[in-house]
């Protein structure tokens, strides 16, 4: 039974995800893990936690397999699922604590910050926050982050966990404890509406222009020829797809059918060809600055240095051709470069797939475009936190995500990452432009709410108006001290569960079918009695 509601729950998660977005679903993660591990042991915790982690995991990461082979896939999802393993054992020892609801909560977000951080800068996919775009939940992220977002749900799904265990209970011992029993029941009856009420805390409103002096910006989406791997084997095809939706724009500006930009933003590896090393490419940019009057901000390869290869954002002058540029700090190991090559080598050869490393830069991507702040982000890096975060420190009034999600075809990865967008929109209380080769492209209002977006494989132009905002939200401000907090309170728990196993009497005379139930001490002397 614990197996079957475990493997329940994982599946819970993964529909509470895009492309299914069925949001309340999330705190059936949580809730299944708080019981199906009361009362056992960590070990049993462990298995019961791999099991949710892999039914959650597999399912969600299936389209990192889409095009790579199945072992990629396989390997991704079995070494994050390790994650929720621990989560399973730890929380059955802090199932054992009074208000253990509230230790297991903390324990979902320190999973999840130790996932987003190890090995090789982590891979935050599938945070119980980032799955609640849609839902009053995702409020809390102004005031505390993603993590706060976790905390919220997972808090939902384990006092509900814990009123269902109390009740069962209280059926069992209608005479000891009886009055516990109840109050655990008063109290999560009233702490579950208490949280939902607090979601509907105020946000900034699902305007684009209000908030701030506004700019007009453009998003350029000029597809590629096809999707897969070899999405850029035709590189030219892909700028000259670019240049042409911007010469497009150009000339409904001068025929009075747009508003002339002030920026132009164009997606990632909307150049692969280096336009600093050809001329051919640099041409092909000037024109399309030149013809809409204002600087573009392009995704370009950079060969070098060295053997190596970068991944950045330029800004691109009509007059004075190239300028500021962001470098990509966290590319994505095994997508973007291989670590411990000679190692994994050993498992496939698909290794050598992957013939040149990107290298990782270290400022973060504060950018001037004609006059506008902005942020940039480039494709999977809007899912850490502290990326983030720095740009928005550094002053950004617009944050901004160039990705290209061509490698991955028609699947749920361009929704889910999107779906981050959303809850950093709200985070940080601004506008979130998404440019994308091939798609998902959008225009995120600050409270969440997608006003535009393309679809898959399809040419996308979008242009209005967009307030520049420079509030910062409690979120903002505070950075990590809610994950952190949020961490060490589930740390000190489980150090005191622990600690109070090891001060426990031996208790080999209590059957072995009761050891797996934690009920006070009277109710194991009249549950003997009975027998």
């Amino acid at each position: 039974m614990a197996a079957l509601l475990a493997a329940g729950g994982g599946v819970c998660l993964w529909l509470a995800f895009p492309p299914y977005g069925l949001w309340p679903l999330a705190v059936g993660g949580p809730f299944a893990l708080a019981l199906a591990t009361r009362g056992r042991s960590a070990r049993w915790g462990a298995a019961l936690g791999m099991l949710l982690g892999s039914s959650f995991l597999f399912p969600l990461l299936s389209w990192t397999g889409v095009f790579v082979g199945d072992l990629p896939w396989l390997a991704l999802s079995t070494f994050q699922a390790v994650f929720y393993a621990a989560l399973g054992g730890v929380s059955a020892l802090v199932g054992r604590l009074p208000a253990a609801p509230v230790w297991m909560a903390a324990l979902w977000v320190g999973q999840e910050a130790a996932r987003s951080r190890i090995p090789f800068g982590g891979f935050p996919w599938g945070r119980l926050g980032f799955s609640q775009a849609d839902g009053p939940m995702g409020s809390f992220a102004a005031y505390g982050g993603v993590s706060l977002v976790t905390f919220a749900v997972a808090l939902t799904g384990t006092l509900l966990a814990c009123a269902i265990w109390r009740s069962l209970l209280w059926r069992r011992e209608r005479r000891a404890g009886q009055t516990r029993a109840v109050a655990w029941l008063v109290a999560a009856a009233l702490l579950v509406p208490v949280v939902g009420a607090l979601a509907w805390l105020p946000l900034p409103g699902s305007s684009l222009t209000a908030g701030g002096p506004t700019a007009t910006v453009a998003v350029v989406q000029g597809n590629v020829p096809r999707a897969g791997l070899d999405f850029n084997a035709q590189r030219r095809a892909v700028l000259d797809n670019h240049v042409q939706q911007t010469l497009a724009l150009a000339d409904k500006v001068a025929g009075g059918a747009a508003s002339q930009p002030d920026l132009v933003i164009w997606p990632e590896n909307s150049s692969d060809i280096d336009p600093y090393k050809n001329p051919d490419a640099a041409a092909a940019i000037d024109r399309a600055a030149r013809a809409v009057g204002v600087p573009i901000l392009i995704g370009a390869v950079l060969d070098g240095p060295g053997e190596k290869l970068t991944n950045v954002g330029v800004v691109w002058d009509p007059v004075e051709g190239p300028g500021e540029r962001y470098a990509k700090r966290h590319p994505v190991p095994f997508g973007e470069y291989m670590p411990a090559r000679s190692f994994f080598r050993l498992f496939s050869d698909q290794v050598d797939r992957l013939r040149r490393d990107f290298v990782a830069a270290d400022e973060p991507g504060v950018l001037d475009v004609g006059g506008v702040r902005i942020g940039d982000l480039i494709c999977f890096e809007v899912a850490y936190d502290g990326l983030v975060s720095d740009v928005v420190d550094g002053g950004a009034s617009l944050l901004v995500v160039q990705t290209n999600n061509a490698t991955f075809g028609y699947t749920a990865e361009s929704e889910q990452q999107l779906a981050m967008s959303r809850l950093r929109a709200i985070e940080h209380g601004r506008t979130v432009i998404v440019a994308a080769t091939s798609g998902i492209s959008a225009i995120v209002a600050p409270d969440g709410t997608v006003v535009d977006r393309s679809e898959l494989f399809t040419p996308y132009l979008f242009s209005g108006a967009i307030a520049l905002r420079q509030n910062t939200t409690l979120a903002s401000r505070i950075g990590a001290g809610a994950e952190w907090a949020a961490t060490a309170t589930g740390l000190a728990a489980l150090l005191a569960a622990v600690v109070l196993r090891r001060r426990e009497p031996p208790r080999s005379n209590v059957p072995s079918s009761a050891r797996d139930v934690t009920v006070p001490r009277n109710v194991h002397a009249n549950q003997q009695g009975a027998r």
